[in-house]
């Protein structure tokens, strides 16, 4: 079962924190926060955004990035910024890797980023855009990673409520 970490270095804004919780929970992806957060994990921006899922997350907190560092030293890490000069679908995920973003204000800093410069990806976007929403690139980049995998142990195949698939009247499946 292919497995990835999402991580977040000094996440701001509550409900992205809750969005990205709940893509982690639906994906089967762990999610790693590096503190200081913009908010507590209690608030009910968090919660709400989470909403009933955020029970089912399985979640790690650290100190800082240090510390995130020393708790996973054999971790493959990606680092997600609009600054990086290659593209996130040029990448093979490995399964357990850890994908990082950074703080909606600023990214991750660039100290970090220089020190690994092989592992900086971007999501292509039009020039004239700062980046994309938080936790739309976290999603973006989690389910390109699932993509490769196969998406091994997900339910791939939705049902109707009221109606089978299998029902319908002359009409070409897609």
């Amino acid at each position: 079962m292919a497995h990835f970490n999402i991580v977040l270095h000094e996440p701001e804004i509550p409900a992205n924190t809750g969005n990205i919780g709940r893509t982690c929970v639906a994906a089967g992806a762990s999610l790693h926060l590096i503190e200081p957060l913009g908010f507590r994990l209690n608030e009910k921006s968090v919660k709400r955004a989470g909403m009933d899922y955020w029970e089912k997350l399985d979640v790690h907190r650290y100190l800082d990035y240090r510390d995130f560092m020393d708790r996973n030293p054999d971790a493959k890490i990606y680092y997600a910024t609009t600054k990086a000069p290659r593209d996130y679908s040029e990448v093979q995920f490995e399964e357990e890797c850890f994908i990082m973003f950074g703080k909606e204000s600023a990214g991750i800093p660039e100290e970090i980023l220089l020190e690994h410069p092989d592992t900086c990806i971007r999501i292509p976007m039009l020039e004239e855009i700062r980046s994309l929403n938080l936790s739309n690139s976290a999603a973006i980049i989690l389910y390109e990673a699932l993509r490769q995998h196969g998406f091994d142990h997900m339910q791939t195949e939705g049902q109707l409520h009221r109606f089978k698939w299998q029902d319908l009247p002359c009409q070409e499946k897609r």
